[in-house]
């Protein structure tokens, strides 16, 4: 086998780094239909000897590597070891199923080979999205269109792992179509799920019977543009006024206003959320100006539990009390006894959960100010309920998993709600790509999405992904929306993450299957 030049090979690998980034950095996803496709020649070029397996694992890596630094960047603005932990372990979970593949199709048909692939790369996609106090889901193949929300509306069936089968099939397809000179089958796995998609996506134009014959709901988003490094070391009294006469500008009919992420700047005990200053202060104006609506509004919680430890993530006070601090938000209408709290269930690895053997002396923990460290972990996605209209009340990094979203629709959410505080990272495309995948989720489970961020972007999402109204970077101020509820219940809401589960399993079988064959070969060889 003719093997390329080294300069050829790193050009190659350059260029799979490069198409596979520009999912991310606000172009398109559509170059990871062909991005895998110069690491496929790259090994199509190496033998299966021990050697030549680590030149590709090598090349490999180096893609992978560029491919997280050029996507994950901004991370290091707020914890520059979130941007290292990052590279590190997402590299990791490409470098297995590829280096994988190589080795297998140097001994097994092309159908096992290709088929482990697909399953054991979104399988691994599986297993990161999983990890307790690990995942970070940012780069899932899927979520690389989010951007092109009208050519994934096939989501409702799929889940963003859908997309990445989609994008690994097309890979293999025309690096088989190269080799070739056949590409009717490229063409077609392209063509096929973009016509899909156009019909779902007339199908569910907010025009259309299907959307303006559900009940509509009247929401607000408020963005206070409070900057979140200083956020607590301003006066909650200073940030409660604040908050009041933003909440002025929402008109009273409202149903459900929605504020930021810690927008309260205040700690709620769990037991006696009533008795805390700002949430009086909040329901006594909606009281007397919107006694019709709730207000969803972020906040840390404190839950005590006496002097019997309760898990792992309990903290202890010096008068042996052990309690946990949540990440929260709050459902303050104007029934002050009746607040419903949501502790954040998803949390980002280095901020507000680390691995037990990271936590030991606190040396890796990043404090940002105000909620941060080892935080408590929710156990449920319930709606808070309404005027018999519920609402999902998610919590920032609980947008980017679509299961976990589809939790708050199994239980009854007819919209999603999602509170977030995205300034730690700047005008960097971390808050941009948070708010377009609730795109994506608005599209698996058909819901319309209301957001309320610290600092851009805080707006609407309508079911098919449609961004509407919204407030930027910077901005401050308030909006206001008539969205539709959703009773209906999509295949992906009921079925959850079915590709990445099949997929364990199947690449499972693949791995057993070659080293089984592998082990007769020899066995008859000897």
């Amino acid at each position: 086998m003719e093997r390329l030049s080294g300069k050829k090979l790193l050009l190659l690998s350059l260029l799979s780094a490069l198409l596979l980034s520009l999912g991310w950095v606000c172009v398109s996803g559509f170059s990871l239909l062909f991005a895998i496709v110069p690491l496929l020649i790259i090994s199509h070029n190496y033998s299966g000897s021990a050697r030549d397996t680590v030149k590709v694992a090598l090349w490999a890596t180096l893609t992978f590597i560029l491919w997280h630094l050029a996507t994950t960047w901004w991370v290091w603005n707020a914890a520059a070891i979130g941007t290292i932990a990052a590279t590190i372990i997402g590299s990791w979970w490409c470098l297995l199923p590829f280096t994988l593949f190589h080795i297998v199709s140097k001994r097994m048909p092309k159908g096992v080979a290709y088929t482990l692939l697909v399953t054991a790369w979104i399988a691994c996609e599986y297993i990161y999205m999983k990890a307790p106090a690990m995942s970070f889901p940012w780069l899932t193949l899927g979520n690389g269109f989010a951007f092109d929300t009208w050519a994934v509306q096939w989501y409702e069936y799929t889940g963003v792992m859908g997309g990445s089968l989609w994008v690994l099939v097309v890979n293999i397809l025309i690096f088989e179509a190269i080799q070739a000179k056949r590409w009717v089958k490229p063409i077609l796995a392209t063509a096929l799920p973009l016509i899909f998609s156009l019909v779902l996506y007339g199908i569910n134009s907010p025009s259309s019977e299907r959307y303006t014959s559900r009940e509509s709901v009247s929401v607000a988003a408020i963005q206070p543009n409070v900057d979140c490094y200083k956020k607590f070391d301003i006066s909650s009294a200073t940030q409660q006024k604040q908050l009041i006469q933003m909440l002025e500008e929402v008109p009273n009919s409202t149903d459900f206003i929605l504020m930021p992420e810690t927008a309260l700047a205040a700690t709620v005990n769990e037991q006696f959320i009533a008795a805390t200053r700002i949430v009086q202060g909040i329901a006594t104006k909606l009281t007397t100006s919107h006694s019709n609506t709730m207000v969803v509004a972020g906040t840390e919680s404190i839950m005590p539990y006496g002097t019997r430890r309760k898990s792992d993530t309990n903290r202890k006070t010096a008068g042996g009390i052990y309690y946990d601090i949540f990440n929260s938000s709050i459902g303050i209408s104007s029934n002050i006894q009746n607040i419903p709290i949501h502790n954040k269930v998803k949390l980002v690895i280095g901020v507000e959960t680390l691995p037990a053997w990271f936590r030991a002396g606190g040396l890796f923990g990043v404090d940002l100010g105000g909620t941060a460290g080892q935080l408590g972990i929710g156990k449920t996605a319930k709606p808070f309920k309404h005027n018999d209209m519920k609402i999902a009340p998610a919590i920032c990094y609980e947008g980017l998993y679509g299961d976990f979203m589809g939790e708050y629709v199994r239980n009854g959410s007819q919209i999603f709600g999602v509170v977030s505080n995205d300034g730690w990272w700047g005008d960097t495309p971390g808050y941009k790509y948070l708010f377009a995948y609730c795109r994506l989720r608005a599209i698996e489970h058909r819901r319309d999405v209301v957001r309320s961020a610290n600092t851009g972007i805080s707006g609407f999402i309508n079911s098919r992904g449609d961004k509407l109204q919204t407030l930027g970077w910077n901005e401050q101020g308030s909006i206001s929306a008539t969205l539709r509820l959703n009773n209906e219940t999509t295949f992906y809401t009921r079925y959850g993450d079915y590709i990445g589960r099949l997929s364990l399993y199947v690449a499972l079988l693949c791995l057993l299957y070659t080293v089984a064959v592998v082990a007769k070969k020899r066995f008859y060889l000897n």
